[in-house]
């Protein structure tokens, strides 16, 4: 049976992690879309826009297949990379994780800032409610008003979930289902309408 459940975030969450002056702050949020990662990377930007580095490491998509990892200035791989590293030790996608540093004047060396941005980001993860949620398939189905009562009890199915619906001669219905389930219920569909996949 293929996977149809992903794990991310519920609500924003945060963590902080100090090492020789240096202050971490950790952001988690969840996100959807690479537009939303902008928005937040922003805001987090014009909060803290006295700080030296804003690291950040996202992944998107139930397939986890959108990815990024970004240093802002810190040595290559000592800050993007522990960040992404914490999202996958938590099997998360649809999250986003940035980390804000305030320099204390002391070099922390390539081991030291690894260590701090993967602690910092952890205490982020830590701190946020971890949910699953099932991966889902849109359709619409159009039919004959006739045929109301057949269509209305599959859309009562528990893993159904109507988006809009339109009643007229021809009726159609646009609805999400979870993806393990899309075969049984797009099948005893088309015995009664026209079906077809939305995206």
């Amino acid at each position: 049976m293929f996977e149809d459940t992903y794990k991310t975030i519920s609500a924003p969450a945060t963590g902080s992690y100090s090492e020789k002056r240096s202050k971490f702050l950790a952001y988690a949020f969840p996100v959807k879309t690479e537009t939303q990662v902008k928005e937040r990377l922003t805001e987090i930007q014009k909060k803290h826009n006295d700080a030296r580095h804003h690291c950040y490491a996202y992944i998107l998509g139930p397939n986890k297949d959108a990815y990024r990892m970004n240093d802002n200035g810190e040595p290559s791989g000592t800050a993007g990379r522990p960040i992404h590293g914490q999202l996958l030790s938590k099997d998360l996608t649809d999250t986003l994780v940035i980390v804000v540093r305030y320099f204390g004047g002391i070099k922390l060396g390539v081991s030291g800032l690894q260590n701090a941005y993967k602690i910092a980001a952890k205490e982020a993860l830590d701190a946020a409610n971890i949910v699953e949620k099932t991966i889902d398939e849109t359709y619409e189905v159009v039919f004959d008003y006739l045929q109301m009562n057949s269509v209305m009890q599959l859309m009562k199915d528990p893993y159904v979930t109507i988006i809009s619906q339109q009643s007229d001669m021809n009726c159609t219905i646009r609805f999400s289902v979870r993806r393990r389930e899309a075969d049984r219920i797009v099948t005893a569909l088309k015995k009664v309408g026209e079906v077809k996949y939305c995206c």
